[in-house]
Order: structure tokens, then C-alpha cells, then sequence
């Protein structure tokens, strides 16, 4: 591992000032010390530097290329084994995920309620090429767009209603997961209901089609039960995060900028003292050359390895956890409690090699794949355990670091999130999780 010296070690702040802030802040806050590594953490603005300087614009065309017809979640297996590509994951050629409970109903002498008709919808779209999913006001989203190409399909009473509010006339899905700003997904699931008797499956996937070519694209349509929900019904989210290992700058260290609660010295007279000169056999001395002792040398790293990365993630799989502190942007009443808790069913990462489908490139890219399987995934979960999964690599933690982090509550002690580019939405699925559906094994 590449390693880079920092600046000279600042004064700290005096222990009656700390004791200060830690007292001011017992009751509001759980803080992580960060007392497990011999390497200091990256900063916050060291981190973000290191994840930003990479070709993420190569990333962003691979996800459009399996969009457009690159294969879409079955060539992802090509980046492991080729024995996989025939594997049962081919969307179009099943439903999906043993969810007969859920379509298996009969759709003959519905009345009331159940004469509406209830579709499942699977696309999939490219995260760069929209304003995430969420409906918003001036704003180019995936779902403005497919709600706005359905609204030819609402019934007539609920077109009525909107014309009333003076609203435009257009449909209402349902989403299994909201996903952000550049944030690309494979087999994304939403459902869409109308009262109207003569819509037909094909009807809704053309005009759906219609709305964003080549960034757009719906897999399959199929009628379903009523009581299908995407969201409630999935019982586990696969995503996919694929990180550049090449292209990457030198971190700047800055003393403004510096974690000191990230390091270990072990004379605190030491710290204190303004000038000072280390040998090269780590002994250090003064300015009148007096023996002051063997400290240890603050260094940072400059890269990581990605079977520490996996093996820090590899710890959470097959655990009931609470995720608020990895969590960014929940309200104050869902940051503690059950609605943080997530099952990870599988947490891998792996190096692997990103095809070059781009003209402009001759050789493939190195990278490193990050796979995630949970029941449910808090927002921007996935790419705040990258990021933090990352640091703690780079600092030589023990396996147990990102565990050790639930005890905290306060956000600060994980990384800023991991760019948007590089993830992705893998599958969503409505059966038993299948350990051998996954593409990091």
C-alpha cells in the first residue's frame, strides 16, 4: 500500500476544551473515536477528492450501453463468469421470483375495487440521463415522464378529478424504490392502475417506450392482482455499485483540514511541542537536540485494497441492523429505531475488469464491483458504505470497523456519499432471497 506523509502535526486543542465540547454534546450525540488504526482516516474533503477524481463518465456509458441493449442485468454476470449468462435471471422469459401468490388471482366477475385494472411494470433507465425518480417540478424524472405518457390510460372519473384541481391529466405509479439523481437501474419495478376495461399490456409498454428513447426502456408489462404493491410486497433490492480504480489523483493534505481524532500519539507533551525534528529512526528531538522519545510517524494512504473492502463488508451479511447512522437527508423521527434496521442478505466486493464499449477507449478499465442485497435500504445507504467501506480500508481497520460504527449516532463519524454514478439498481424481488441469483459470489 502506497503511502503519503502529512504536514507537521498541529497544536491541538487543551483537554479542558474538549472535555468542554464532549459534555455539551453527551446528550445529543454517540460519537466513534477511531482509535483502531495506526493510519489516520481520510477527511472528509480528502475522501470526497479521492472519490471524485476518477472517469466516472466511463461508468455512466456502460450503465446507458445495458440500457440500450447491452444485455442489461444478465450482462452484468459477464463481468465474473460467462457460465452465468444463461442463468434464470433472464427477465423476459419469466415473472420473476416465485410471485404466483401475487398475479395468480382471478381477474374473471371483479366487482367493486377489484374491477380496476393493476399492472406490473419492470424498465429499466439511465441515471445520468435523468433528474432521479421522484416526480418534482421542473425537473426531468423518470417518473414525470411515465406517469405523464400514462395519462391517456386513466379512467374517465379520475381524469374528471384532476381537470377539477386543475391538475394535469396524467397517471399515478407506484415505485419499489426511489432512486436518485444519477443513479442508474436494470429492473426497476412500479405498478399502475386504471378502471378502464379495454388497456392492454402492450398499449401502456409503447407509450412508455415512447417518452425518452434510448434512455427508457420497459422490460415487461404484466396484469396483476390488486393487492401487488411494488414497495410492500419486495421482499429483498439488489444494487450494484462499480467503483474506477484507475484515473485517480494524489490526495492533498491540508493542516486545516487534518482528523485529529483520528490519531494515535502517545506523549501528549509531545503534541504540544510547535517545532520539532524526527529522525529517521522515529526518535525525535527538539530544537536543543533534546531526547524526547519514540512517537509514531502520522501517515496517510494514498489507495486501498479491495479484499479489505470486501472483507469489511462481508461482516454484515446475515444481520438485523440499524443503518441511521449511514443514512443522509431522513427526517429526525425515522434516524433511530425499527425504521433504520435493514437485513443484509448478501455484502460482496471484488476487482473486476469494465468492457470497453466506447470508440474513444482501447483497453478495459480496472474496477472494483460492490454488490448489496437487503430487505430494504435506507437513502443513500448504499453509497455512504462504499464511501465509508473505502476509508476504512485505506486506514488498515479491523474487519469489525463498519459494525463498530452502528453504535454511533451522529453521521459525521461515516463518509460523505460515494457519487451517483456509480450505482445502480440491479433487481427487485417479490420471493425468497436465492443466494445464487447473485452476481459476486
Amino acid at each position: 500500500m502506497d503511502l503519503m506523509v502529512m504536514g507537521e502535526i498541529g497544536k491541538f486543542p487543551g483537554t479542558r476544551t474538549i472535555i468542554g465540547m464532549a459534555a455539551a454534546m453527551k446528550n445529543e450525540y454517540a460519537h466513534h473515536t477511531h482509535d483502531d488504526c495506526r493510519i489516520p482516516r481520510w477527511t472528509k474533503r480528502e475522501i470526497f477528492q479521492y472519490m471524485y477524481a476518477r472517469p466516472w463518465h466511463r461508468i455512466s456509458d456502460f450503465y446507458l450501453y445495458l440500457v440500450c441493449g447491452g444485455g442489461g442485468h444478465s450482462s452484468l454476470h459477464s463481468l465474473f463468469s460467462s457460465e452465468k449468462n444463461n442463468s434464470k435471471v433472464a427477465l423476459e422469459c419469466s415473472l420473476g421470483d416465485n410471485e404466483s401468490n401475487l398475479l395468480n388471482v382471478s381477474l374473471k366477475e371483479r366487482k367493486g375495487r377489484w374491477e380496476r385494472k393493476t399492472f406490473k411494470i419492470v424498465l429499466s433507465y439511465h441515471g445520468g440521463s435523468f433528474d432521479g425518480w421522484q416526480k418534482q417540478p421542473g425537473l426531468n424524472t423518470v417518473q414525470g415522464l411515465v406517469e405523464k405518457s400514462l395519462g391517456r390510460f386513466v379512467d374517465e372519473n379520475k381524469a374528471q378529478q384532476l381537470k377539477e384541481k386543475s391538475l394535469p391529466v396524467e397517471g399515478c405509479v407506484s415505485v419499489a424504490g426511489r432512486t436518485d439523481k444519477g443513479v442508474s437501474a436494470l429492473q426497476q419495478v412500479c405498478s399502475f392502475y386504471t378502471w378502464r376495461k379495454d388497456v392492454k399490456c402492450s398499449d401502456l409498454k409503447d407509450a412508455i417506450n415512447a417518452s425518452a428513447p434510448g434512455k427508457l426502456k420497459v422490460l415487461f408489462i404484466s396484469e396483476v392482482s390488486r393487492v401487488f404493491h411494488p414497495t410492500f410486497a419486495a421482499k429483498w433490492r439488489q444494487y450494484f455499485y462499480i467503483f474506477p480504480l484507475e484515473g485517480s489523483v494524489e490526495i492533498q493534505v491540508s493542516d486545516n483540514h487534518m482528523d485529529y481524532s483520528s490519531r494515535k500519539c502517545e506523549n501528549d507533551e509531545l503534541q504540544q511541542q510547535t517545532e520539532h525534528i524526527v529522525h529517521g529512526d522515529c526518535s525525535t528531538f527538539d530544537n536543543e537536540n533534546n531526547y524526547l522519545g519514540d512517537v509514531q510517524i502520522c501517515m496517510k494512504s494514498s489507495s486501498f485494497s479491495v479484499d479489505k473492502v470486501n472483507q469489511l463488508l462481508c461482516q454484515l451479511e446475515g444481520k438485523s441492523l440499524s443503518y441511521g447512522v449511514f443514512a443522509r437527508d431522513t427526517k429526525a423521527s425515522r434516524s433511530t429505531g425499527p425504521p433504520t434496521e435493514c437485513f443484509i442478505f448478501h455484502a460482496r466486493a471484488v476487482e473486476a475488469k469494465l468492457p470497453c464499449i466506447n470508440k474513444d477507449f482501447t483497453e478495459d478499465m480496472t474496477v472494483m464491483c460492490v454488490e448489496l442485497v437487503a430487505n430494504r435500504f435506507l437513502r443513500k445507504m448504499v453509497r455512504v458504505l462504499v464511501a465509508t467501506a473505502i476509508r476504512e480500508a485505506a486506514a488498515g481497520a479491523d474487519a469489525n470497523a463498519l459494525l463498530n460504527l452502528m453504535d454511533t449516532t451522529c453521521r459525521h463519524a461515516t463518509a460523505p456519499p460515494a457519487p451517483p454514478d456509480g450505482l445502480c439498481l440491479v433487481d427487485v424481488g417479490y420471493g425468497e432471497f436465492d443466494q445464487e441469483n447473485c452476481l459476486i459470489l
